[in-house]
């Protein structure tokens, strides 16, 4: 039997997307304070229900408040696509022996509560989740940053899993089933820093102490061969938006009540089909083979 294509199909072919949608970005939530909570239940109910919500990680190491926060996104927006950040990792209040078994038990939540945690694909539009965590190819840890760090008093990892590298190793093996995507337009996101050059110049010298445990260059290895137009992340609660060898690197962290003057504190639409947004329009749309 011979299919013949749709309209709607040959127009996908060729990087047209035909159904309206727009993405929002934002990571970085941390609803344990009480004003970022505050901020998530007065967004409107009726004004996102058509749009998907992209979400980098970094909500709260609190298993129930996680639950709670994205049941009220979800309640908000069509869709809500998530991965996690180190703090859902945390396990130092006691409930889970292990931080792999707390990452179970998120992913698990998530499922529970309709929240996306797959490649997600509209029409012509795939957006790919990318784990991670820090291997120290941004730089080695100081004295300082070993002692102030909380992941390294907050995480548990199993016996096997006894360097950084080791644990980023873990996460990255899980984003190999998704690198071979292909779309019209490919979005990926992921909590930590893919590269180091995405941060401004900028930051003071003192600041950069945590630069260690802000991502791996090999994440980035992973977003070249997957070749998305943008990357979304979280992390350095530094909102950013630049374009490097092709590809826009965009964070849009909310981050903590005192952090106002280095982030935004709103969503922002990263793509609306129905404006045709330029970043996907123009060279880094990919032609049909």
């Amino acid at each position: 039997m011979i299919k013949v294509a749709s309209h709607d199909d040959i127009l996908c072919h060729w990087g047209i997307v035909t159904s309206p949608m727009k993405l929002f970005a934002v990571s970085d939530l941390h609803v344990d304070y009480r004003e970022n909570l505050d901020w998530i239940n007065s967004l409107s109910r009726e004004e996102y229900q058509e749009d998907v919500l992209l979400l980098a990680g970094d909500v709260t190491d609190d298993l129930r408040l996680l639950g709670s926060s994205l049941r009220a996104l979800k309640s908000r927006f069509s869709e809500v696509l998530f991965v996690p950040g180190n703090h859902e990792l945390w396990v130092d209040g006691g409930e889970f022996s292990c931080s792999l078994e707390k990452f179970d038990a998120v992913m698990s939540l998530c499922s529970h509560e309709g929240i996306r945690t797959g490649v997600y694909t509209k029409g012509c539009v795939s957006i790919v989740p990318l784990l991670g965590w820090y291997d120290f190819s941004f730089g080695q840890p100081d004295a300082f940053l070993q002692r102030a760090w909380r992941d390294f008093r907050a995480c548990r990892w199993p016996a096997e899993f006894d360097s950084q590298a080791k644990i980023c190793d873990f996460f990255l093996r899980q984003n190999d089933r998704y690198l071979s995507t292909d779309n019209a337009h490919v979005i990926s996101f992921s909590h930590f820093l893919p590269r180091l050059d995405v941060m401004p110049a900028a930051i003071p010298e003192h600041r950069r102490k945590v630069y260690p445990v802000l991502g791996s260059a090999r994440l980035d290895r992973q977003i070249r061969k997957l070749q998305p137009a943008i990357h979304v992340y979280g992390h350095s609660h530094v909102n950013q938006a630049i374009e490097i060898d092709g590809i826009r690197y965009m964070n849009n962290a909310f981050a903590t009540p005192k952090e106002a003057r280095i982030a935004r504190k709103e969503l922002v639409c990263i793509f609306d089909t129905e404006a045709v947004p330029s970043v996907l329009a123009g060279e880094n749309r990919r032609e049909p083979a």
